[in-house]
Parts: structure tokens; C-alpha cells; sequence
């Protein structure tokens, strides 16, 4: 009997339909059905779920299904599931996500390779931006890789005997941030730790019915503060204080910091919410900045952030508010360059910057040799009449390029690096910017693999002193016309062009974009001549590989002509033999009117074909019609 590889363990609660959504990720893997399990745990469902997973159960002998009275929290389901794995790792997944295909099979195949306790797979999700840590697949390492601090939900893989022999638990009950304690104490005990990039594993879906988003989070009965302090002192125990800004410490700890402590004195919480609700919230984080964080972790902050957490330690409730509503205003802008292709890839310049909310560039100003944050962002802020010192203008900023397969909320980055620059802009002033080249190859961005047939945007991330944005990469092109021309990649057609909204995407094998007139600013004016007759077409680039099949109108009749790549462009080739009246016929593609050649067909022989602005001379029209005389000729009866 073949050992069990993986365990996935799966707790639900009046899940209803969304356990039969689920299911078929799980129950479908590339993963021999005998080499993995499933344990799904019921806390206590009071709907049709008990009966739904017994269905599911019945007609899977891999699957299992355990009850528990309601505990009320994941925790509790997932331990008792820990408790009936036989996996040599285990998988934890919640009721209403899906995994990719081949995602068991490639976590634990990069887990055995690399000897790897605990293993994070590529994230897919409808409801968060992509994640750097998932730029590159690693092979092995520790939790001094702070990226790791990015990824602290618990669907990861788990080598089981490293969870025994540390026992790791989810604390059970009402206990809201279970996963954070869990996976935190996982980093911090794991000698080697493993990221699998180039696969989405593990899609974080968005329910219809809203019933995955944390709600009542600051209930008092789910103990938020003091869960938040338990998981910080988790870290300080595990790790060695430093006054350093940089020691490994301060940097687990920024993450906490920034996302569970300072989200309470910013945009769009403290803008959003009840002040009667959110000045108590702005207090408790207050009060866990000053008892358990270093100073160095807010020292460590990019200049805003450090600004934001000043006043929230100083209990400035109003000033945090009226520097919130200012950096809410800013926006980030890119300029594109002209998009091209070459070598197989489409390329532009791009450079990333952010606007104050009156349209002009966030400025730094330069006075006693010092940088000092935009006075506008800061006028009127409390503490900042002599302004706010920019310490270190690249503190922890950084931008990239990503992009987005919109059919299947996957993100992939594309090649190169943005680099963040200060741009001088005269009289003592200067601009943080990031700027790089934008180089999508269609044959490898996909994890090194192909991009699947579909639209795909692309977006960029900023974060510039402590300000980030998540932002369409648009230029100058009209909405809803090329970007540039198309290109004839692994055999499929790539199409750039500028969506409605003037964001910059890429359509690959015609998903919704059509090779049409438009895409073909330039006429061919060469010919190809004799059987099978192939026309150059130079608006589009071609890489080797194999040949494209595309719809072509010929005068009357539809046939599948061929786009085959030769010499860094495309040729337009029609089957050697055609049901058309001798003659010399239009070319045409789908919905378009403009013929792309023209087809001279002799007793249904395709002769050559012509581009449109081919102009024969007369020597070719005498050559046509004695070729055509004499053909009549050698078929006269004698």
C-alpha cells in the first residue's frame, strides 16, 4: 500500500455549497488519489454541511470527515485534523479555497527535494495584492529571509514530524490571529524553509456572501490586543534584541507593527470608522506600540510611517486623522515609453512616482543638507512646524512590476528589476522615483512556462517613504487601441493593446482582442509566390516556433491560413489549393474590411499572393496571361 504523502486538512462550519466548490481542487490532484489524503472537521455545522461532506466522503475512500461540538474558531478543527493525519507532510486549506491542480504533487515533490519543513506555495487570491516573496522560487531558507513575514496565513505544507516534534498547535477557541502564532512559531523553529513560485498552489478565494472576511475582529471576546501581544513576545523570545534597525528582531517585528498595530492610526481605517469606535482601537494600539516594541522598530519606519507612529504613540488621535486624510490623496503615476517588441518580448521604459492630491509631484526638500518631507503633505500636522526630516529617503522602498492573468487571479513578474532613484527637480527640491524596463516574454513569464490563453494586465507596486499604491500601468495610447503590434509567439498570437480604462495588457492567442486592420499600420508590398505561397507581413513580430492557425476570409469563402515565423516576422501562408473563381481576391481577417493581401488564384491554384500596396508592373500582367493562356492551352482536348 503506498504511503501517504500529504495530509490536507480541512476544517469547515456552515460552509453549505461552498464544501462542493471546494472539493473538486482537492479531490483532483495530479497527486495519486492513494499517496494523499483529505480530512475534512466539522465544528459543530448547525446546516446541510455534515451532509454534504458524508456525500463526499461516500465516493472517495481517500476522504474523511470528523465532527467536533463548536469551538468557534479554525484552531480547534485543524488540531483534531493533526491528530488523524498519517501524511508524512500536511496541507492545511480552508472550506471555501481551491488548490491549483498540481499543487500537492509539486509541494511535496519540492519539499523532499529540499529537505524543507515547512514549504509555501504561490498564493492566488481575488481579495489581495501579490506578494514579492513569491517573485522567485527558493530552495532553502530561515526565518532571517524577513520576506517570510509577507505570508502568515497556515495554508502552507508542513513536514508533520517537524510539527510533532515541536508541538505546534493552534490555540483553540475564540482566539482571532490562531494562524499568526502558529506559523510565526513554525518560522522561528524551522531549519529550513522552502517558497515554490513558479506554481499557484493555493487560490484564497473571495465568497459571494462575504463570509470569509474577518468579522468582529476587535470583539472583545476574541481577545485581539492580547493575541497580538502574545504573538509579539513570541518573536522577542525566539530572537535576540539589538538596537540595530536592521537586526533580525525589529525586522519580524515591522511587519506586526505596521499591519496590527499602525493600521489603526491610517487611511482607511481611522478615516473610516466611527470615531467613537475608533479612538478606543487607536488607544489599545497605542498602548501595545509603547509596552512591547522597541524603539528601533519605529525608527526603523520610512519617513510617513514614522511620522504615523509618533503620533500614535504621542496619542494624537486628531493629528494621525488629518495626516491620513492628506496621504489618502496621493496617488501614484506611470509613464510608459513607446512598447515594443524584441527578442520575443515586449518591452517598454517605465518609471513610477506619486502625486500629492492637487496633481503635483511628492516632494523633498533639501535645507541645512537635510531632507525634509513635503510641506504640503504635512502642513497643519501636528509636530511638523518645522517640518518632518526625511532620514533615509530609500528606507525600505522598493517598486515592481507584476502582471495579472485576469481570468484566473494569478500574478506573475515579469523579468528586470525598477530601481528607485532621487530625481533632482531644481531649486532644492527632488522626487523619489523608480524606473526600469518593463520586458514581458509571453513563452516564459508564466513560472518559466507559457502564458495561458487569456487577457493579462499589467500593474505596478510602489512604496515610496512609507506611501504604497498598487496601480494600473497606463501611457499615453488610446483606450482600446493597440499598444503595439502584434507578435506571433510559440504559436499563438500576442496582442498589446491599451484596455478602456488605458491600462497596458496583454491578449494571448485572441481571448478577446481579433487580429484585425488595426493591428496593421503598415501594408505589406511583397509577394510570395508558388504552392503554398507564403506573404511577409512585417507589423508582425515572430519568434521561432511553431506556426499559428488564424480564420482568413479569400473573396467568398473562409478558410485556415497559417502565420509561420521566419526571420523575426511572420508569413502570411494560404492552403496551396482554393474553391474560388480564377482571379485576384481580397484577403481578409475576421470583422475586418481592409484586405491584409491579395490571393491570385489560377483554376483554383493559389499563384502568389500580394500585399496590399503591391503594385505589379506591366511585365507581370503580360507573364500572368500567357502563364493563363498557356495552362488553357495544355488542356485542350487533341
Amino acid at each position: 500500500m503506498p504511503r501517504v504523502k500529504v495530509s490536507v486538512i480541512v476544517p469547515v462550519y456552515n460552509t453549505g455549497k461552498y464544501v462542493d466548490e471546494c472539493a473538486p481542487s482537492l479531490l483532483e490532484q495530479s497527486l495519486p488519489a492513494d499517496e494523499y489524503e483529505v480530512i475534512y472537521v466539522d465544528d459543530g455545522s448547525t446546516d446541510d454541511t455534515l451532509s454534504r461532506l458524508e456525500k463526499i466522503a461516500a465516493g472517495h475512500p481517500n476522504v474523511q470527515v470528523h465532527t467536533r461540538p463548536n469551538s468557534g474558531w479554525p484552531g480547534a478543527p485543524r488540531n483534531l485534523g493533526m491528530g488523524h493525519a498519517r501524511g508524512e507532510y500536511i496541507q492545511f486549506v480552508d472550506h471555501d479555497d481551491k488548490l491549483g491542480p498540481e499543487a500537492l504533487e509539486r509541494l511535496y515533490e519540492h519539499a523532499r527535494r529540499n529537505d524543507a519543513d515547512v514549504v509555501l506555495g504561490k498564493m492566488s487570491s481575488t481579495m489581495v495584492r501579490p506578494r514579492r516573496l513569491f517573485r522567485h522560487t527558493v530552495d532553502a531558507c530561515t526565518i532571517e529571509n524577513d520576506e517570510l513575514m509577507q505570508s502568515m496565513s497556515p495554508h502552507k505544507m508542513f513536514r508533520r514530524a517537524f510539527v510533532e516534534e515541536h508541538g505546534l498547535r493552534f490555540p483553540e477557541g475564540p482566539w482571532i490571529l490562531e494562524d499568526l502564532l502558529f506559523v510565526s512559531a513554525a518560522y522561528l523553529k524551522a531549519e529550513r524553509i522552502s517558497v515554490l513560485a513558479d506554481y499557484p498552489c493555493y487560490y484564497w478565494m473571495k465568497r459571494d456572501d462575504g463570509g470569509n472576511n474577518t468579522q468582529h475582529r476587535f470583539n472583545p471576546r476574541h481577545g485581539f490586543w492580547a493575541n497580538t501581544r502574545t504573538v509579539v513576545r513570541q518573536i522577542k523570545d525566539g530572537t535576540r534584541p539589538s538596537d540595530d534597525l536592521d537586526a533580525l528582531q525589529n525586522r519580524l517585528l515591522h511587519r506586526l507593527y505596521h499591519v496590527e498595530v499602525l493600521s489603526r492610526a491610517r487611511e482607511p481605517e481611522i478615516l473610516r470608522e466611527d470615531p467613537a469606535e475608533q479612538r478606543p482601537r487607536f488607544e489599545a494600539a497605542r498602548e501595545l506600540a509603547l509596552t512591547e516594541f522597541p524603539a528601533a522598530v519605529r525608527e526603523g519606519l520610512p519617513a510617513v510611517s514614522r511620522l504615523r507612529a509618533e503620533l500614535l504613540e504621542r496619542g494624537d488621535f486628531d493629528g494621525a486623522a488629518a495626516l491620513a486624510g492628506r496621504v489618502r490623496e496621493v496617488k501614484a503615476r506611470t509613464e510608459v515609453g513607446t512598447p515594443h517588441w524584441a527578442d520575443g518580448s515586449l518591452v517598454a521604459d517605465v518609471t513610477l512616482s506619486l502625486l500629492r492630491g492637487d496633481g503635483e509631484p511628492l516632494v523633498l526638500v533639501e535645507r541645512d543638507g537635510k531632507h525634509w518631507l513635503d510641506p504640503e503633505l504635512v502642513a497643519g500636522v501636528p509636530g511638523t512646524d518645522d517640518g518632518w526630516e526625511v532620514r533615509d529617503p530609500f528606507r525600505l522602498a522598493y517598486a515592481e512590476l507584476v502582471v495579472k492573468d485576469r481570468d484566473r487571479e494569478d500574478w506573475w513578474y515579469p523579468e528586470g528589476d525598477l530601481t528607485v532613484e532621487l530625481r533632482p527637480l531644481g531649486e532644492g527640491r527632488s522626487q523619489l522615483v523608480a524606473t526600469g524596463r518593463l520586458r514581458l516574454d509571453p513563452e516564459r513569464l508564466a513560472g518559466g512556462r507559457p502564458l495561458e490563453r487569456g487577457v493579462h494586465d499589467v500593474w505596478a507596486f510602489v512604496q515610496l517613504l512609507g506611501v504604497d499604491r498598487m496601480v494600473r500601468v497606463t501611457g499615453d495610447g488610446t483606450p482600446g487601441t493597440p499598444a503595439a503590434g502584434p507578435a506571433l509567439t510559440g504559436g499563438r498570437l500576442a496582442l498589446p493593446y491599451w484596455t478602456g480604462s488605458g491600462q497596458l495588457a496583454l491578449d494571448i492567442d485572441q481571448r478577446q482582442r481579433k487580429l484585425a486592420a488595426d493591428t496593421a499600420p503598415a501594408s505589406a508590398a511583397d509577394t510570395g509566390r508558388g504552392e503554398g505561397a507564403a506573404l511577409p507581413l512585417p507589423y508582425i513580430a515572430a519568434t521561432g516556433g511553431a506556426a499559428a492557425r488564424v480564420k482568413v476570409g479569400v473573396g467568398t469563402v473562409t478558410v485556415r491560413a497559417e502565420l509561420v515565423p521566419e526571420a523575426g516576422m511572420a508569413l502570411l501562408r494560404l492552403p496551396a489549393r482554393l474553391q474560388v473563381p480564377t482571379g485576384r481576391h481580397p484577403v481578409t481577417l475576421p470583422k475586418a474590411s481592409a484586405p491584409i493581401a491579395y490571393a491570385v488564384v489560377r483554376d483554383g491554384a493559389v499563384l502568389r499572393l500580394e500585399g496590399p500596396s503591391y503594385r505589379p508592373d506591366p511585365t507581370r500582367r503580360f507573364l500572368d496571361a500567357a502563364s493563363d493562356a498557356l495552362r488553357r492551352v495544355r488542356r485542350a482536348p487533341r
